[in-house]
């Protein structure tokens, strides 16, 4: 679907030039929900923006369909543009027009005919849910009703590509729970490929398939979003999954010592669950077959898109050889293991 190729994006200001991308290679498959992740000037959207030719990039080139975007005229940016939709933070509805108005708005640009135009808007309000608001005004809106008319316009000239850039900042946290469900859902009835911008993992942790993380204006890792989270590559990334799981263990637990006449030793551990092993008794085994106690210093399950996500941090007290056959058995179980003390 998309193919990004080394791009760099300069911007020049006078003596000074600021690099926003630089060497940016990506590649976003049709069908899934790609997530690019990075704190506020990072380059995120410049991305995007350089992704719909809004942007001009300096070097590299941007297949979309294998057709290269940065080669093209005038013209032919305007024919793909109505084939890709956008949605904003600040939703850009026009004031002075209904809800209805707002969504055929870019039918009628596109010279679509009234009578399917007008078809086209009530199938659009009933998919975001707002058949009831078709005669409002956006002033008349909640938040969260004003990205889902911004979610209908976008989708009006049926693109095969939705660009989200940071479209949840702006709304409450049980608000943005609700629109990501509506892109989930209209992800999988229409099939559209979806690019989301954001600075948010719950963002990512909720939506997205894949995740690229932008770290000034580089990306550094990209990856399924359950291989990131159970083992991020980078600092960037860790950072960011910490800010919702917290895995940071206390400096007096991580350095103290066992000691018991040097016959017991001890590890700190952490546990990955994902998926279906969230839910088995694998602790609990583990203490019966193997002669090990193990004090639980923290614990955390939730969802990462639709799967069961969890860890637990563990410190395993017994013999060296009884800890790493529990260890072992741990692994061998489909978990992932990471140790983070050694005595």
């Amino acid at each position: 679907m998309i193919q990004i190729n080394n791009l760099s994006k300069i911007y020049s200001g006078g003596e000074q030039e600021v690099m926003a991308l630089k060497d940016v290679n990506l590649t976003v498959n049709q069908g899934e929900i790609f997530g690019i992740i990075g704190l506020s000037g990072a380059g995120k959207s410049t991305l995007i923006r350089c992704i719909n030719m809004l942007e001009e990039p300096t070097t590299g080139n941007i297949l979309i369909n294998g057709q290269d975007v940065t080669l093209m005229n005038n013209q032919e940016l305007r024919q793909l543009r109505q084939k890709i939709g956008m949605i904003f933070q600040h939703f850009n509805l026009l004031s002075s027009r209904t809800v209805f108005d707002n969504v055929i708005f870019p039918l009628e640009i596109a010279g679509i005919p009234e009578k399917k135009a007008r078809q086209k808007v009530v199938e659009l309000l009933e998919l975001v849910g707002l058949s009831d608001k078709a005669r409002v005004y956006p002033e008349q809106l909640s938040g969260g009703q004003k990205q889902r008319v911004g979610i209908a316009r976008a989708l009006a000239n049926e693109p095969f590509l939705l660009l989200s850039d940071e479209a949840t900042s702006a709304l409450d946290p049980q608000t943005t729970r609700s629109i990501l469900k509506l892109l989930k859902d209209i992800n999988r009835q229409l099939g559209l490929t979806i690019l989301l911008i954001t600075h948010d993992m719950n963002v990512i942790k909720d939506a997205c398939d894949r995740v690229a993380v932008i770290d000034n204006s580089r990306i550094v890792e990209v990856g399924d979003v359950l291989s990131i989270f159970s083992n991020p590559g980078t600092p960037t990334s860790r950072s960011f999954i910490n800010t919702i799981i917290n895995k940071e263990i206390p400096e007096e637990i991580l350095h103290r010592s066992v000691a018991d006449n040097g016959s017991t030793a001890s590890r700190l551990i952490r546990v990955s669950f994902i998926g279906t092993s969230a839910g088995e008794p694998l602790m609990s085994t583990m203490l019966q077959k193997y002669n090990v106690k193990a004090n639980i210093l923290y614990g955390n399950i939730d969802r990462v898109k639709d799967t069961p996500f969890g860890n637990l941090t563990l410190e395993l007290i017994g013999t060296l050889d009884l800890i790493n056959e529990a260890m072992d058995f741990l692994r061998e179980s489909g978990l992932e293991i990471e140790v983070l003390e050694n005595d």
